[in-house]
């Protein structure tokens, strides 16, 4: 059965009063969780209201019950991997085991340069991000104090108290398309591979691309999910889907991994994608105030291909 579950980008006007109506409704809808960017700005101006993304799941984690949540991602140049580590054990135990952990190497230069943040240049940007993978990954698993010498960070007796509650704590999502770079990443570090806008081939080649790296690092292929963001133009209607797709190619969209169409042609790419091994999908909400195609998507499609 194929997963439903809800993004949004925090950047594109997050506040208070929306994050806390689209918490409820994707809970009351049924969709099996809710999952949102971590940036402080748009790539482009102008700047739009964006809510502090930890911040907003430590209330999240408290304000429901049932939905999975997190980060896609959590870019480890906003943060030492330390802070998430003590932030996301604390949230995953407040929350009852609700949380999966994105995380990424970062991406957008406007941010970074905006608020002084380095960036780097590609490859130690991908260089830092496995050390924090790692430095993570210890933390989280660790119950006695532990060491870490590295380029960029290093530890000296640390220990994560209280320690998770969870075996492990939060599950890290990796998420990305790299074959390079970020596949052999998620094949070391990830309980769960995020993929971003693919067709069903495109997936399925990567997945078993995944599938020959994992064994290479002694595990098996079950032992990571395999999830997908899509962009979403979706609509009662052509009329509507049109309006929401704002003047773009309805069939160009698709191709790019965008769920696009009314509820039966949305069904139908869902359950392809379904077919080809995507296991979770996270549909790119944009308009944060379209409650009522929540509820359409909910009756019309989740109902038809999978669960929440």
């Amino acid at each position: 059965m194929l997963e439903v579950a809800i993004m949004v980008e925090g950047q594109n006007g997050l506040n208070w009063l929306r994050w806390q109506r689209m918490a409820r409704a994707v809970e009351d809808l049924g969709f099996v969780g809710l999952y949102r960017s971590d940036h402080f700005t748009n790539s482009r101006p102008p700047d739009l209201d964006s809510l502090e993304m930890w911040v907003s799941l430590t209330w999240l984690a408290s304000h429901t019950r049932r939905i999975e949540f997190g980060p896609l991602v959590s870019p480890v140049s906003f943060r030492h991997p330390a802070i998430t580590a003590r932030m996301a054990s604390a949230v995953d135990d407040l929350s009852g085991g609700r949380l999966n952990l994105g995380m990424g190497a970062g991406w957008q230069e406007r941010e970074h340069t905006i608020f002084g943040l380095d960036l780097l240049p590609i490859d130690r940007r991908f260089q830092r991000y496995e050390e924090a993978l790692q430095v993570v990954t210890l933390l989280l698993n660790s119950h006695q104090p532990v060491s870490f010498e590295g380029q960029f960070y290093q530890l000296r007796e640390a220990q994560l108290l209280p320690a998770p509650q969870r075996p492990g704590g939060p599950p890290i999502v990796v998420g990305g398309n790299g074959p390079k770079r970020t596949l052999p990443l998620a094949a070391r570090y990830a309980a769960e591979w995020n993929a971003t806008f693919l067709g069903p081939a495109d997936f399925a080649a990567l997945s078993a691309r995944l599938d020959e790296l994992l064994a290479a690092n002694g595990r098996k292929p079950a032992a990571v999910r395999r999830s997908m963001m899509l962009g979403t133009a979706f609509g009662r209607d052509d009329a509507e889907t049109a309006r929401k797709a704002a003047g773009r190619d309805l069939a160009e969209l698709r191709t790019r991994g965008a769920l696009c169409g009314p509820p039966a042609m949305a069904v139908d790419q869902l359950s392809r994608l379904a077919e080809a091994g995507v296991q979770r999908v996270m549909l790119q909400w944009m308009e944060l105030d379209d409650l009522d195609g929540l509820e359409l998507l909910a009756s019309r499609v989740m109902s038809q291909v999978g669960r929440g």
